[in-house]
């Protein structure tokens, strides 16, 4: 409805009433319209009348739904399922040209200024969760593994020489199989035990430099965020010898936004020294489904060369899920998210460690890592290295998803290359544990449901059960906390059904 419209409607509804109508309309529009001046998250978060009425509009600038359009290509925003057409509002062309990933299309300029209006928000969050100086960033749909691959395809045009990656080891497959799918050797550096923490080891960084030669190495690898007793790696000074033996530096930040102590590393490290991207994924930092990252950096011109390193047009979901999460939320609403996930932390601390002193055991003590922490597991391990997986099986049949227990002296062989110890990021770490993390979005109720769930585990190893025939699925234990949510005997059935499944 334009001014012209609400003239003509005041000949058939009272012409005070349009005028309000119209007054409105106009408060919707002035929040678009800050938003393609400002390109920031909004402080408040919007209602979600005021998002649809923004995709609808981007959606209708998109050649696919214009009225009486003609297309006699092979893509011309075609959708057989008018379900689909509607999970996607419309946008069906999703964002840039075959050659560039941000470039923006004739044909669909509603996509190009959803996915203009993405990456511009995105930043401004990245600013505000810590890393002021990022100068640019786009949303890929591909996730952090695949992203850190673009990156080394892109560096691999800037020096040809290179083979080799230098990797401060953690223990993810999909890291170290980045460096692998982009052609390069991985040259894994140990990590160094200080306490129970793992920490990087700078002196065989720089003694790897000197051995292979600056020039061989395409860059050095890092990460942020990882399971403890691994903590983050030392970025400041790893930024420190890259810029001194002019060495790209790329950062794997998967879940590092939601992170003050993560975010603030990669500041220190390109103000002190080099750091070319940093990549984070959008799910495990902003709620939204699987299957995209953000790649930012201190260079506009590195960060366009990798969205040109992307071949073909792109799925705009990723896109879409963040902007219309980001808008939902505005910054106070994701700072608060972040508040609560590191309410959350020190909460699941104290009470995994008062858990871990019942059953004489302890919270390893690992300062540095702010998102996961690990519980000793050594009676268990005494008894037998089995019973250790065994309790991660337990815990997956009782619902607990995402915790890991980690046994000792695993082997494991990723793309040719043999892990010793598996999963606890070194040869040889001095206990079995298990790991937690407080990651964004989690509750109070996540973490008391998963400790009831852990004790009952850990009491009934201890008195030599065997749980080997567990199946998944909603058994007593989990019927019975069920009162603890309010389930009262007047719930329906269906209702009954619900909460079970969400417990």
């Amino acid at each position: 409805m334009n001014s012209e419209n609400f003239e003509v409607s005041e000949r058939l509804v009272n012409a005070a009433y349009v005028r309000q109508g119209s007054q409105g309309r106009r408060a919707h529009e002035l929040r678009l319209r800050m938003l393609l001046e400002q390109g920031k998250c909004p402080e408040v978060g919007w209602d979600e009348s005021t998002i649809e009425l923004l995709l609808h509009e981007l959606a209708i600038m998109d050649s696919n739904n214009f009225l009486g359009n003609c297309g006699v290509g092979e893509r011309e925003g075609r959708v057989a399922s008018g379900l689909v057409a509607r999970r996607h509002y419309r946008l069906i062309h999703g964002i840039g040209r075959s050659g560039d990933i941000s470039a923006v299309q004739p044909k669909a300029a509603g996509s190009s200024l959803l996915n203009k209006l993405t990456n511009s928000i995105v930043l401004d969050i990245i600013k505000l969760a810590g890393v002021r100086t990022a100068s640019s960033c786009f949303v890929v749909p591909m996730a952090t593994g695949m992203s850190l691959t673009l990156c080394f395809l892109t560096l691999r045009h800037k020096r040809p020489k290179a083979k080799y990656i230098i990797w401060p080891r953690i223990d993810q497959k999909s890291c170290f199989k980045s460096m692998i799918t982009a052609g390069f050797e991985p040259v894994v550096i140990e990590n160094v035990v200080e306490g129970d923490e793992l920490r990087t080891d700078l002196g065989a960084v720089e003694a790897k430099i000197q051995d292979l030669g600056a020039d061989n190495i395409l860059c050095v690898h890092s990460t942020t965020s990882c399971f403890a007793p691994r903590v983050p790696d030392r970025l400041e000074e790893l930024a420190e010898i890259c810029a001194k033996h002019d060495i790209p530096h790329i950062v794997n930040n998967a879940y590092g936004v939601q992170s003050s102590k993560c975010m603030h590393l990669i500041q220190q490290g390109a103000r002190r020294g080099r750091i070319d991207a940093f990549v984070q994924s959008l799910d495990k930092n902003f709620m939204v489904p699987v299957g995209g990252a953000i790649i930012a950096g201190f260079s506009d011109s590195f960060i366009q060369e990798i969205s040109k390193m992307y071949p073909g047009r792109a799925s705009a979901s990723p896109s879409l899920d963040v902007l219309i999460t980001l808008l939902s939320l505005g910054t106070k609403g994701y700072q608060q998210l972040l508040k609560e996930r590191k309410d959350m932390f020190s909460y699941l601390s104290s009470e995994v460690k008062k858990l871990a002193e019942a059953y004489n055991e302890r919270l390893l003590r690992t300062p540095h890592n702010p998102i996961s922490l690990a519980m000793s597991l050594k009676n268990l391990d005494e008894q037998s290295g089995a019973v250790i997986t065994q309790l991660g099986s337990m815990l997956f049949t009782r619902q607990v998803s995402g915790a890991r227990v980690v046994p000792l002296r695993s082997l494991q062989t990723v793309s040719g290359y043999t892990f010793k110890g598996f999963m606890s990021h070194a040869n040889e770490y001095h206990c079995a544990y298990l790991n937690a993390a407080s990651a964004i979005g989690m509750t109070k109720q996540d973490v008391d449901v998963f400790l009831k769930r852990l004790d009952k585990c850990l009491k009934a190893l201890g008195q030599g059960k065997n749980y080997e025939g567990d199946a998944p699925v909603a058994n007593e234990e989990v019927v019975s906390e069920m009162g603890e949510y309010n389930v009262t005997e007047g719930d329906s059935k269906e209702l009954m059904e619900d909460k079970v499944l969400s417990l």
